[in-house]
């Protein structure tokens, strides 16, 4: 009795199947041009990497790097050029955008109010993606909303109006937002820009925090390399379109390799804990 052979299965395969790999990046790369017979504006080299539920990952890079094309490219916003992009083994590009919204959560660098709202009200727009059309928010929702709200430290703000609020409060709120999504996925384009040291500190801590009690997968655009050195379990290195380096910022953060991605003298020291630490070096 003869059986046909089992077909080997990627690493990438077997590692979703163990349940290891949430997001897995494969070989995506992508094009962008003003027009088609023209040669490409900017181009995004094949870039691969995995990620686990429960793991931050930073992209960082300089600017014009291609960070948020990555970013939207992980989102399913964009379709790539050649690779594939799959969130618990579906194609992230082919998702309808209600399941997409089910599944991902995207906070991008601006969120502008297209109306008055308190934080509550803002915050319960994330659940539009598990409602029936033409109905009222449910007790669920609300309840979903309020416990987003706890999770990132901003219940005091549930009846606050949304242009009250500092920077560092209103990112809190965009967080919630993003949280009553109840996603697998959370995507972060430069949440840290435009707040001060303790705010940002915060926010991290938050999405640390989030990370692993809820085992989200967390996506952080930067180019805050203290902060990702701190915070991210893998670093993305980016430079002009290519993807220089992928590992633990232990591996990543080395001198030659960052001065010439940010075209800076850098010093980079370990803190006990074994994170580097970059500086700029003093006349530079």
């Amino acid at each position: 009795m003869s059986t046909t052979p089992t077909p080997a299965r990627s690493p990438v395969e077997m590692a979703r199947a163990a349940g290891d790999t949430r997001l897995s990046v494969e070989q995506v790369s992508y094009a962008h041009s003003a027009n088609p017979s023209q040669a490409p504006l900017f181009t995004l080299e094949a870039t691969s990497f995995q990620a686990k539920p429960g793991e931050i990952v930073a992209i960082l890079g300089p600017n014009a790097s291609g960070k948020s094309t990555l970013l939207k490219l992980i989102s399913g916003a964009l379709a790539p050029l050649s690779g594939r992009i799959l969130l618990d083994g579906f194609a992230t590009n082919v998702l309808t955008p209600r399941t997409r919204a089910q599944r991902i959560a995207l906070v991008q660098q601006e969120s502008p109010l297209l109306f008055p709202a308190r934080a509550w009200q803002f915050v319960l727009q994330g659940r539009h993606a598990h409602g029936r059309s033409l109905r009222f928010e449910s007790a669920d929702d609300l309840q979903i909303a309020k416990n987003a709200l706890a999770q990132v430290g901003a219940k005091e703000l549930t009846d606050r109006w949304m242009e009250q609020l500092s920077g560092g409060e209103k990112q809190r709120v965009i967080l919630a937002r993003a949280l009553a999504q109840q996603p697998l996925l959370l995507l972060l384009d430069e949440p840290t820009l435009h707040l001060d040291i303790a705010a940002q500190i915060g926010l991290l801590d938050v999405l640390r925090r989030l990370a692993a009690e809820n085992r989200y997968t967390v996506v952080v655009v930067t180019h805050e390399l203290n902060l990702a050195a701190e915070y991210a379990d893998q670093v993305v290195l980016l430079q002009r379109g290519r993807c220089l380096r992928v590992g633990p910022p232990a591996g990543i953060y080395q001198r030659d390799l960052l001065e010439q991605v940010f075209q800076t003298p850098l010093s980079v020291e370990f803190t006990s804990s074994g994170r580097p630490r970059v500086a700029i070096l003093p006349g530079s």
